[in-house]
């Protein structure tokens, strides 16, 4: 009897812990991304805001986009993780899910349409983002004052001349200063490939014309989010979560 009341309580304890996480408050703009499952390579996109306190608005910005060749998995960002749930992994070629934070802009071109307070970095070809999980810079961006000379320098480079890479907009997964060796790197919005047809190695991908149409919508001040869940778990997280 002693140990089932034990048994009861841990459970209750840790259900109270799944109840209790929420966006943070001063979140007031909301990226939402849903996939039909964890091995949808597919996602349909949202765009919500609210006033402070308020409930989730749509702002009528609906769109679609390409995830990982083989579908979600949870990622670290700032959402609990289910226990024994699955983690994203280098190279698994999986979109990482849960609830992140977003970084600022980055892209080829001189300037873009942004909200004054984003930050906005050209990309040139001293502009470096280690994936090696071997590297102490692992998914860090590092400007070098120098052309690119080693091997690892050279593939770290954020500019290969790859239009699907010239515009993209940072996605906090397992980001500095909390990131964990071989737990996944380089995680953006970014431009699709072929159309649409292409997927990706787990980054959310859309057309040009929409991710250009996100990136002018975000205002740092107001901490956008992205939630990007398959519709079974967003379904079930949604009413703890305060999701829309």
């Amino acid at each position: 009897m002693q140990r089932l009341l034990v048994i009861l309580s841990l459970l209750l304890v840790l259900s109270g812990a799944a109840r209790a996480f929420e966006l943070p408050p001063q979140s007031t703009q909301l990226i939402v991304g849903t996939a039909a499952d964890w091995d949808s390579s597919s996602v349909k996109l949202s765009f919500f805001e609210r006033q402070s306190g308020g409930p989730w608005q749509a702002t009528g910005f609906h769109w679609t986009g390409r995830l990982g060749k083989n579908g979600l998995i949870w990622g670290r960002g700032l959402h609990p993780v289910p226990t024994g749930g699955k983690m994203k992994t280098e190279g698994d070629r999986r979109a990482p899910a849960g609830v992140f934070d977003l970084g600022g802009a980055w892209g080829y071109a001189p300037t873009i349409q942004k909200a004054p307070s984003l930050s906005y970095v050209q990309i040139t070809t001293r502009d470096l983002w280690f994936e090696d999980v071997n590297s102490p810079l692992y998914n860090q961006y590092l400007r070098i004052d120098h052309e690119p000379a080693t091997t690892e320098e050279r593939k770290a480079q954020m500019k290969q001349g790859d239009h699907a890479h010239s515009l993209k907009l940072f996605i906090a997964h397992n980001a500095f200063p909390n990131i964990q060796r071989g737990a996944g790197s380089s995680i953006f919005f970014h431009i699709w490939r072929n159309g649409g047809n292409a997927t990706t190695f787990g980054c959310t991908t859309m057309s040009e014309e929409n991710l250009k149409r996100l990136i002018a919508m975000i205002q740092p001040e107001r901490r956008p989010i992205y939630v990007l869940l398959p519709e079974a778990e967003y379904a079930r997280v949604r009413a703890a979560w305060k999701l829309p």
